[in-house]
Protein backbone atom coordinates (compact mmCIF):
# COMPACT_ATOMS: atom_id res chain seq x y z
CA UNK A 1 0.00 0.00 0.00
CA UNK A 2 1.68 3.71 -0.47
CA UNK A 3 1.59 6.33 1.77
CA UNK A 4 -1.56 8.09 -0.29
CA UNK A 5 -3.51 5.37 0.61
CA UNK A 6 -2.15 4.94 4.19
CA UNK A 7 -2.44 8.82 4.58
CA UNK A 8 -6.33 8.41 3.79
CA UNK A 9 -6.70 5.43 6.31
CA UNK A 10 -4.90 7.14 8.66
CA UNK A 11 -6.93 10.50 8.36
CA UNK A 12 -9.99 8.82 8.34
CA UNK A 13 -9.51 6.30 11.28
CA UNK A 14 -9.24 9.58 13.36
CA UNK A 15 -12.29 11.47 11.88
CA UNK A 16 -14.61 8.36 11.45
CA UNK A 17 -16.15 8.87 14.92
CA UNK A 18 -16.99 12.25 14.45
CA UNK A 19 -17.33 12.10 10.50
CA UNK A 20 -21.51 12.13 10.29
CA UNK A 21 -21.07 15.49 12.32
CA UNK A 22 -17.98 17.23 10.40
CA UNK A 23 -19.56 15.85 6.90
CA UNK A 24 -22.50 18.75 7.66
CA UNK A 25 -19.81 21.15 6.71
CA UNK A 26 -19.74 20.23 3.13
CA UNK A 27 -20.19 22.19 1.04
CA UNK A 28 -20.36 24.37 3.39
CA UNK A 29 -21.06 24.97 6.94
CA UNK A 30 -24.41 25.43 7.78
CA UNK A 31 -25.44 24.52 4.24
CA UNK A 32 -28.23 21.37 4.33
CA UNK A 33 -26.05 19.11 2.32
CA UNK A 34 -28.17 16.30 2.72
CA UNK A 35 -30.49 18.11 -0.20
CA UNK A 36 -27.50 17.47 -1.89
CA UNK A 37 -27.55 13.67 -1.08
CA UNK A 38 -31.09 12.97 -1.61
CA UNK A 39 -31.08 14.83 -5.42
CA UNK A 40 -27.81 12.41 -5.69
CA UNK A 41 -29.84 8.92 -4.86
CA UNK A 42 -32.61 10.17 -6.75
CA UNK A 43 -30.16 10.74 -9.99
CA UNK A 44 -29.65 6.78 -9.71
CA UNK A 45 -32.94 5.96 -11.13
CA UNK A 46 -33.44 3.13 -8.68
CA UNK A 47 -36.04 0.37 -8.79
CA UNK A 48 -36.80 -2.10 -5.88
CA UNK A 49 -34.56 -5.02 -6.16
CA UNK A 50 -31.63 -2.73 -7.80
CA UNK A 51 -28.17 -3.82 -7.01
CA UNK A 52 -26.65 -0.19 -5.75
CA UNK A 53 -22.59 -0.36 -5.10
CA UNK A 54 -21.68 2.67 -2.59
CA UNK A 55 -18.17 3.68 -3.34
CA UNK A 56 -16.39 5.15 -0.41
CA UNK A 57 -19.40 4.67 1.35
CA UNK A 58 -18.08 5.82 4.52
CA UNK A 59 -20.28 5.51 7.54
CA UNK A 60 -22.93 4.48 5.14
CA UNK A 61 -24.98 8.00 5.07
CA UNK A 62 -26.10 7.24 1.87
CA UNK A 63 -27.93 3.97 2.86
CA UNK A 64 -31.00 4.88 4.21
CA UNK A 65 -31.97 6.99 1.24
CA UNK A 66 -30.62 3.76 -0.99
CA UNK A 67 -33.17 1.33 1.00
CA UNK A 68 -36.30 3.65 0.87
CA UNK A 69 -35.60 3.30 -3.15
CA UNK A 70 -34.36 -0.46 -3.55
CA UNK A 71 -36.62 -1.78 -0.46
CA UNK A 72 -35.50 -4.84 1.56
CA UNK A 73 -35.21 -7.17 -2.60
CA UNK A 74 -32.17 -4.91 -3.23
CA UNK A 75 -29.06 -5.32 -2.49
CA UNK A 76 -26.19 -2.76 -0.80
CA UNK A 77 -22.21 -3.21 -1.54
CA UNK A 78 -20.80 -0.63 0.84
CA UNK A 79 -16.57 -0.33 -0.06
CA UNK A 80 -14.53 2.02 1.61
CA UNK A 81 -10.66 2.04 2.26
CA UNK A 82 -11.09 2.64 5.99
CA UNK A 83 -11.91 0.11 9.16
CA UNK A 84 -13.29 2.35 11.35
CA UNK A 85 -15.40 4.32 8.58
CA UNK A 86 -17.00 0.45 8.06
CA UNK A 87 -17.10 -0.24 11.63
CA UNK A 88 -19.14 2.93 11.86
CA UNK A 89 -21.14 1.68 8.80
CA UNK A 90 -21.64 -1.44 10.32
CA UNK A 91 -23.47 -0.14 13.36
CA UNK A 92 -25.78 1.80 11.03
CA UNK A 93 -26.65 -1.18 9.60
CA UNK A 94 -27.20 -3.33 12.51
CA UNK A 95 -29.22 -0.74 14.36
CA UNK A 96 -31.82 -0.12 11.72
CA UNK A 97 -31.96 -4.35 11.04
CA UNK A 98 -31.22 -4.32 7.12
CA UNK A 99 -29.83 -7.92 6.10
CA UNK A 100 -29.30 -6.89 2.43
CA UNK A 101 -26.08 -4.69 3.25
CA UNK A 102 -22.71 -6.00 2.59
CA UNK A 103 -19.76 -4.43 4.13
CA UNK A 104 -16.39 -4.63 2.04
CA UNK A 105 -12.74 -3.00 3.16
CA UNK A 106 -10.85 -2.62 -0.14
CA UNK A 107 -9.61 0.16 -2.50
CA UNK A 108 -11.85 1.47 -4.99
CA UNK A 109 -10.09 1.28 -7.49
CA UNK A 110 -9.13 -2.36 -7.43
CA UNK A 111 -12.69 -3.40 -5.93
CA UNK A 112 -14.52 -5.85 -8.35
CA UNK A 113 -18.03 -5.03 -8.86
CA UNK A 114 -20.74 -7.45 -8.76
CA UNK A 115 -21.62 -7.94 -12.28
CA UNK A 116 -24.05 -6.00 -13.34
CA UNK A 117 -25.00 -4.11 -10.74
CA UNK A 118 -27.41 -1.39 -11.40
CA UNK A 119 -25.67 1.92 -10.05
CA UNK A 120 -22.99 3.33 -8.36
CA UNK A 121 -22.65 5.82 -6.23
CA UNK A 122 -19.80 8.14 -4.27
CA UNK A 123 -20.71 10.98 -2.45
CA UNK A 124 -17.89 13.24 -1.20
CA UNK A 125 -15.14 10.85 -1.66
CA UNK A 126 -14.44 10.12 -4.90
CA UNK A 127 -11.80 13.11 -5.34
CA UNK A 128 -9.61 12.04 -2.40
CA UNK A 129 -8.74 8.71 -4.53
CA UNK A 130 -5.69 9.28 -6.64
CA UNK A 131 -6.95 7.19 -9.30
CA UNK A 132 -10.28 8.10 -9.59
CA UNK A 133 -10.19 7.84 -13.35
CA UNK A 134 -9.86 4.46 -13.19
CA UNK A 135 -12.72 4.17 -10.34
CA UNK A 136 -15.00 5.43 -13.00
CA UNK A 137 -14.03 3.07 -15.66
CA UNK A 138 -13.94 0.27 -13.91
CA UNK A 139 -17.00 0.74 -12.44
CA UNK A 140 -18.68 1.57 -15.34
CA UNK A 141 -17.59 -2.10 -17.08
CA UNK A 142 -19.53 -3.67 -14.21
CA UNK A 143 -22.86 -1.32 -14.84
CA UNK A 144 -25.69 -3.18 -16.35
CA UNK A 145 -27.29 -1.65 -19.50
CA UNK A 146 -28.49 1.43 -18.79
CA UNK A 147 -27.40 1.58 -15.26
CA UNK A 148 -26.62 4.86 -13.65
CA UNK A 149 -22.92 6.27 -12.18
CA UNK A 150 -23.18 9.15 -10.20
CA UNK A 151 -20.74 11.22 -7.83
CA UNK A 152 -21.43 14.39 -5.47
CA UNK A 153 -18.32 15.85 -4.57
CA UNK A 154 -16.07 18.73 -3.79
CA UNK A 155 -14.14 21.07 -6.09
CA UNK A 156 -12.26 24.24 -6.39
CA UNK A 157 -14.57 26.77 -7.12
CA UNK A 158 -13.66 28.78 -10.62
CA UNK A 159 -15.11 31.96 -10.20
CA UNK A 160 -16.26 32.18 -6.55
CA UNK A 161 -15.71 34.98 -3.94
CA UNK A 162 -12.48 34.62 -2.10
CA UNK A 163 -13.82 34.11 0.79
CA UNK A 164 -15.79 31.47 -0.39
CA UNK A 165 -13.16 29.57 -2.04
CA UNK A 166 -10.47 29.80 1.33
CA UNK A 167 -13.71 28.60 3.73
CA UNK A 168 -14.04 25.59 1.31
CA UNK A 169 -10.12 25.38 1.54
CA UNK A 170 -10.56 25.45 5.65
CA UNK A 171 -13.10 22.49 5.40
CA UNK A 172 -11.45 20.57 2.56
CA UNK A 173 -8.05 20.79 4.73
CA UNK A 174 -8.36 18.14 7.54
CA UNK A 175 -9.21 15.68 4.87
CA UNK A 176 -6.67 16.14 1.97
CA UNK A 177 -3.34 17.69 0.83
CA UNK A 178 -5.18 20.80 -0.39
CA UNK A 179 -2.52 21.94 -2.48
CA UNK A 180 -1.90 18.81 -3.97
CA UNK A 181 -5.77 18.22 -4.68
CA UNK A 182 -6.16 21.50 -6.43
CA UNK A 183 -2.94 21.11 -8.23
CA UNK A 184 -4.54 17.53 -9.66
CA UNK A 185 -7.89 18.85 -10.05
CA UNK A 186 -9.74 15.53 -10.09
CA UNK A 187 -12.94 16.90 -10.75
CA UNK A 188 -11.77 16.90 -13.99
CA UNK A 189 -10.58 13.69 -14.05
CA UNK A 190 -13.75 12.53 -13.02
CA UNK A 191 -15.75 14.15 -15.71
CA UNK A 192 -13.46 13.40 -18.66
CA UNK A 193 -13.46 9.67 -17.45
CA UNK A 194 -16.74 9.42 -17.05
CA UNK A 195 -17.51 11.32 -20.53
CA UNK A 196 -15.15 8.75 -22.55
CA UNK A 197 -17.09 5.88 -20.24
CA UNK A 198 -20.55 6.60 -20.12
CA UNK A 199 -23.27 8.22 -22.19
CA UNK A 200 -25.68 10.73 -21.15
CA UNK A 201 -23.41 12.46 -19.26
CA UNK A 202 -24.38 15.52 -17.33
CA UNK A 203 -22.55 17.73 -14.90
CA UNK A 204 -24.02 20.00 -12.20
CA UNK A 205 -21.89 23.23 -10.69
CA UNK A 206 -23.38 23.34 -7.11
CA UNK A 207 -22.88 26.05 -4.16
CA UNK A 208 -21.26 28.39 -6.33
CA UNK A 209 -19.09 25.82 -7.80
CA UNK A 210 -17.79 24.40 -4.89
CA UNK A 211 -19.72 20.86 -5.09
CA UNK A 212 -20.70 19.03 -8.34
CA UNK A 213 -23.31 16.57 -9.14
CA UNK A 214 -21.91 14.12 -12.45
CA UNK A 215 -24.54 11.69 -13.66
CA UNK A 216 -23.75 9.14 -16.57
CA UNK A 217 -25.23 5.88 -17.87
CA UNK A 218 -23.94 3.06 -18.82
CA UNK A 219 -25.16 2.42 -22.94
Amino acid sequence: MDRTHERLIETYRKKAKHYNVTSRLYPAPGYPQQIYRVRAVRALGLRPGDTVVDMACGTGQNFPLIEQAIGPAGRIAGVDLTDAMLAQAGRRVESNGWSNVSLVQGDAASFESPTEVDAILSTYALSQVPECGEVIAHGAAALAGGGRWVVLDLKAPELAPRWLTQLGMAVARPFASIDQWVERRPWETIRAAMEEELVDVSWTELFLGTAFLAVGSRG
